[in-house]
């Protein structure tokens, strides 16, 4: 039985039907790269992605497992995120729908295990494109160069990370973590912590002190900003 992304795709020829045209276009509003496969590859590829769909919180991978295909997210968010042994947690990236993940792609490619954990952020769908059509896609220019693109884009993001967790100091991090969701945070300190990769005492210490000097208002599961202008020569201090 087809799943409901195999359906979308599902061409009744060697040539898109007027139907399928319209759900390449659909597809190609998220992954542009597959829409320009040629028909019948595209058909290939509906007939073996699977879909599966997790509710929140869900691990959808994790460290030393076997990545089994090529995600593509077509609905929610996957949270990429380094372990450690005693539990702490620092995220790598998000994968929202329409994007896909380079620890992925870089398994597949060096035929190596997952080295962290992806965990859904709200209900997240997925399809999964098997290894051996993955290997095959490498051989399109347009496929290659979204594989690739994708690595050039995260490494930008995976350096910005090791330059703020080497050189920016907590207070600066979390300063404009809080500047970037808002007047008001909806989180606990516990969820600002895992964002930061820290724990959630250091976190607590700091927003009591950014509380103290009126930059925040601490409430229930959120945290208020008072004072962005404060917060913001926080964020940029030196």
């Amino acid at each position: 039985m087809k799943t409901k992304f195999q359906r979308r795709l599902t061409s009744a020829s060697s040539t898109l039907s007027e139907a399928a045209e319209t759900t390449a276009a659909e597809l190609g509003a998220l992954y542009p790269a597959l829409a320009q496969l040629p028909a019948t590859l595209l058909q290939r590829v509906a007939d073996s992605l699977q879909e599966l769909s997790v509710p929140s919180g869900t691990v959808v991978f994790d460290e030393h497992q076997p990545c089994r295909g090529f995600p593509f997210v077509l609905a929610g968010a996957v949270r990429v995120a380094k372990q450690s042994a005693g539990g702490r947690e620092l995220p790598l990236y998000r994968v929202q729908s329409g994007e896909s993940c380079i620890i992925s792609s870089s398994c597949l490619l060096g035929h190596v295990d997952y080295n962290a954990r992806g965990t859904a952020e709200g209900p997240t769908t997925l399809a999964l494109l098997p290894r051996p059509l993955f290997d095959e896609l490498l051989g399109q220019a347009v496929f290659r160069d979204f594989v690739f693109a994708l690595f050039s884009e995260r490494m930008a993001e995976l350096m910005q990370l090791v330059e703020e967790v080497a050189f920016r100091k907590l207070d600066q991090r979390l300063a404009a973590l809080l500047l970037g969701k808002g007047r008001v945070v909806h989180a606990t300190h516990q969820q600002l912590a895992d964002e930061l990769g820290s724990v959630r005492e250091m976190v607590s210490r700091l927003l009591k002190g950014f509380a103290e000097q009126g930059l925040v208002k601490l409430g229930r599961e959120q945290v208020e900003v008072l004072d962005a202008a404060g917060l913001r020569k926080m964020a940029s201090v030196t």
